[in-house]
């Protein structure tokens, strides 16, 4: 006899399958395999597009075999996230260099202290790029 769906089960939506193609049924089958915590890290991906996880591998692999995604490494995520942080900070910068200029160009006043603020974040700012295209280039160059 089965047991009882408990409360979980009952809250938790079912997982989504793939969508169907229009080239017909899928019959054709493969068997993947998974160490234990290579099985763990594919679930809670699959877990967190509530898909199941066939249904998911499936289409990550189908993504990747037609280029529309491009598989990366969790440094490498890291890495692109840190670079994109970085060009919104120098594109702050840049507003802050505009108005700096737009005051000294109408005879107004800039202290010392505005201009040291936006030297040392436009310092940082470049110093967080020039780390992330470093990281960047070191992970090619250990693919490559």
């Amino acid at each position: 006899m089965a047991e009882p769906a408990t409360e979980e089960d009952r809250q938790r939506p079912a997982a989504r399958r793939r969508e169907r193609e229009a080239g017909g049924t899928r019959g054709t089958r493969i068997k993947v395999s998974f160490n234990d915590d290579e099985h763990a890290l594919v679930k809670v991906a699959a877990d967190q597009e509530n898909q199941a996880l066939a249904s998911w591998v499936g289409r990550v692999a189908l993504e990747v075999a037609e280029e529309t995604v491009v598989p990366t490494s969790v440094t490498a995520k890291a890495v692109v996230a840190e670079l994109i942080e970085a060009r919104k900070q120098v594109k702050r910068i840049g507003t802050n260099y505009n108005q700096i200029a737009k005051v000294l160009n109408s005879d107004g006043e800039v202290t010392d202290a505005q201009m040291a603020a936006v030297h040392r974040a436009l310092v940082t700012a470049i110093r967080r790029l020039d780390e992330a295209t470093l990281q960047l280039m070191r992970e090619r160059a250990e693919k490559g």
